[in-house]
């Protein structure tokens, strides 16, 4: 599945991720990750997955219908 630089942002904020946190949980570049928010430049499909990957193991699940996109976390309760 691919990600949307809109959908990227909306995971962090549901995070409460850093750019750079999220560089570091997916192993890639800052510059990468920000050039990707801001749409400054296209990325490689290997980039769009470690990003994806990173939000997943996280708990955050992306939904898409084809009218509606949609970023939801999962809530990760107690013992």
């Amino acid at each position: 599945m691919s990600i949307t630089p809109q959908e990227s942002r909306a995971a962090r904020g549901l995070l409460d991720w850093t750019q750079t946190q999220l560089a570091q949980a997916s192993l890639i570049g800052l510059s990468t990750v920000r050039n990707f928010e801001r749409e400054l430049r296209e990325t490689t499909a290997a980039n769009l997955a470690a990003i994806h990957g990173a939000f997943e193991r996280a708990g955050v699940i992306f939904e898409r219908d084809g009218k509606f996109v949609g970023v939801k976390l999962k809530i990760k309760r107690g013992k």
